[in-house]
């Protein structure tokens, strides 16, 4: 079977990075391996300048073009971290970069991306209309396209990641690989498969946009709604991706935006590292189906660093919610004195740290004489969010959980 890339194309990539991009290290992690009962090895690409994998096809791409075309310039269409990566290495060839991005990429992707000198126009709702935007500058402009996924110098430069984690961990059984538009899977699956046939290669998409899913079963799910992955959120696959995927991965599987947070958090809080939500693609499919990787040596890439400070800061307490380790309690009461200092005095004893009190009083559902009290409090974890509300009833309060699974 002839591919568009070859493990050849891979190895002369390679061989152009040496030395221009950093060859990131591969480590075991023993905590992610006792949460999925796997034995985990994960692929920190999120070391890069740019904190992504993105660097290495830019770069392959970017070093193939000729005099006239450098001097032309190039344009690129990303939701973020291939835009960051043309921009960087760009600027380092001296050639003039213009990306488009869909107008509500998030902030710190754009203000990086300028930060490397190139001119970035925001246009559309989507990648796809950023694409076309994109599509109509290279024409107006003469511009040299530098596609983010669909190219087969960005595949090569992504299959070097497969070959370098080989050598580290040779005995790995499957990888387990974000897709968007397909170049990272592609590229490494005729790497993996040129030293390991037997290696299994599943794909991961996010169910709000299961492109690549669509593609390969010949179904036509919406791709659409807001996703912590917007990183992979596409609608079109590439071509020479779509062939290559078609041909060497195993399985695309499915996840849900509540297990792509989780991932998240897990690699902020378990593996001390920062990874944007399609870059934790591959630990939210072990996540989403421990058991089919149980006891299986398991590699991973942590593919993307470039997250918006407010959005970790959100799903780390969305993820406090999770585990019950911050709970809201809904008292009804008498409003007269008191009677707050006697249900801060009972959570204190009980260990529950006080976070946040809302006294309300003027609800048609609330006694003429009484008061609401909404008292959100930090506990140790679910058991012990279990004992407080216990005490509190045995205590003789009128009091309720507000749980975030029921949004009371």
């Amino acid at each position: 079977m002839t591919l568009p890339v070859s493990p050849a194309d891979i190895a002369a990539a390679r061989h152009l990075l040496t030395g221009a991009v950093l060859r990131t290290p591969m480590l075991p992690a023993p905590r992610l391996s006792a949460l999925t009962g796997a034995h985990v090895f994960v692929k920190y690409e999120n070391l890069q300048v740019t904190a992504s994998f993105k660097e290495r096809g830019a770069l392959v791409k970017l070093a193939s073009l000729t005099a006239a075309e450098r001097a032309r310039g190039v344009v690129a269409m990303s939701a973020g971290n291939h835009a960051q990566a043309v921009a960087y290495h760009a600027a380092r060839l001296g050639i003039r970069a213009t990306i488009v991005m869909p107008k509500h990429t998030p902030i710190v992707k754009v203000a990086a991306t300028r930060a490397h000198g190139a001119r970035v126009v925001l246009h559309g709702e989507s990648v796809a209309d950023a694409s076309e935007e994109a599509d109509r500058l290279a024409q107006a402009e003469k511009l040299v396209w530098v596609h983010p996924y669909d190219d087969p110098h960005v595949i090569a430069g992504q299959g070097s990641i497969a070959f370098e984690m080989l050598e580290d961990a040779p005995d790995l059984d499957a990888l387990v690989v974000p897709i968007g538009g397909g170049g990272l899977i592609a590229g490494m699956a005729v790497a993996a498969k040129s030293v390991r046939p037997d290696i299994e290669v599943v794909g991961v998409e996010t169910t709000l946009y299961p492109a690549m899913w669509n593609a390969l079963h010949q179904q036509n799910r919406p791709c659409e709604g807001a996703t912590l992955a917007e990183g992979i959120a596409v609608r079109n696959v590439g071509l020479l991706t779509r062939e290559i995927v078609s041909a060497l991965v195993g399985d695309v599987v499915l996840v849900d935006e509540p297990t792509f947070e989780r991932a998240v958090n897990i690699f902020l809080t378990q593996q001390k590292t920062l990874s944007e939500g399609a870059g934790a693609a591959g630990l939210a499919a072990m996540l989403a189906e421990p058991e089919r990787y149980r006891g299986r040596n398991v590699g991973l890439v942590v593919s993307g660093g470039n997250i918006d400070p407010r959005i970790v800061a959100s799903i780390m307490l969305r993820e406090l919610e999770r585990e019950e380790r911050i709970v809201s309690f809904r008292f009804s009461m008498l409003d007269r004195p008191g009677e707050l200092g006697i249900i801060a005095t009972l959570l204190g004893r009980l260990g529950a740290n006080i976070l946040e009190v809302e006294h309300k009083r003027h609800f048609l559902d609330v006694h003429a004489k009484g008061a609401r009290l909404d008292v959100t409090v930090e506990t140790r974890d679910r058991a012990h969010a279990e004992d407080v509300h216990r005490a509190l009833l045995a205590d003789g309060m009128d009091v309720v959980r507000v749980d975030w699974q029921s949004g009371g």
